[in-house]
């Protein structure tokens, strides 16, 4: 099943607006919107399979992503670590690395696969 070009709009187009939202693809595998705790725990799973991408950007934001005027402008510092409950990712999940800190943040990663 491919991705719903719904879903990949709101990829290609909508995440990088938002701040903390990070997307891992997955070949084959619908997306989910995985919410991890800070200490990279995860608390719930969201498929996006059947959702529109008004939907998603709509559910992103009630759950407390700060999206930003444009792709590069500065985050207000409330906001740096919005959402306060969770640091989100779409699947696959980081592995913590072995000596148990967080994985490092790439600002600028690639998507070759989209």
């Amino acid at each position: 099943t491919g991705h719903s070009p719904q879903v990949k709009a709101f990829v290609t187009q909508d995440i990088p607006f938002y701040h903390n939202l990070e997307m891992k693809h997955l070949p084959g595998a619908d997306p989910e919107l995985v919410l991890l705790s800070l200490r990279y725990e995860e608390l719930e799973r969201i498929p996006l399979s059947d959702m529109t991408r008004e939907e998603i950007n709509q559910l992103v934001q009630e759950l407390g992503f700060y999206r930003k005027e444009t792709p590069d402008a500065p985050v207000p510092e409330e906001f740096q670590f919005a959402p306060a409950k969770s640091l989100p990712i779409l699947l696959p999940l980081h592995a913590p690395t072995a000596d148990g800190k967080t994985p490092p943040k790439h600002d600028k990663e690639e998507h070759p696969d989209l």
